[in-house]
């Protein structure tokens, strides 16, 4: 990513007469485009869906699941097909807020029956 201080050098050497303001912006120019090209290439990298249950009275971890965020329909399609019915929440509007770049934890279910503790994160 094209930082202020570099920036910043291609400036003091336009000032210092190292190169011409042509030069300098032909730089400037180029690092502009390299950080866009960046921003667009990398939607949601580094973005993962984190899905860990707990029993309620240990607190023992008994699944550990990170998936990234690009498999996440997949994921959720699947793991849909494990969870019984889960009150106050939809697949569909899950998948929307994961697309439109929600973070932290989306869902915390404590299913008393099981004696376990669900959570879903996204970071």
């Amino acid at each position: 990513m094209a930082t202020s201080e570099e920036r910043m050098k291609i400036l003091k050497m336009i000032e210092e007469r190292k190169i011409s303001p042509e030069e300098g912006a032909r730089l400037l120019a180029a690092l502009a485009k390299a950080e866009r090209k960046r921003a667009v290439a990398t939607p949601g990298e580094g973005r993962w869906l984190r899905v860990r249950v707990t029993d309620v009275d240990s607190g023992k971890t008994a699944v550990n699941v990170n998936l990234p965020v690009s498999l996440v329909n997949v994921g959720l399609r699947m793991g849909a097909r494990f969870v019984p019915e889960m009150e106050g929440v939809s697949m569909s509007e899950l998948e929307e807020s994961i697309r439109q770049g929600v973070t932290g934890k989306i869902i915390d279910i404590v299913d008393e029956e099981e004696g376990q503790r669900v959570e879903v994160y996204v970071e």
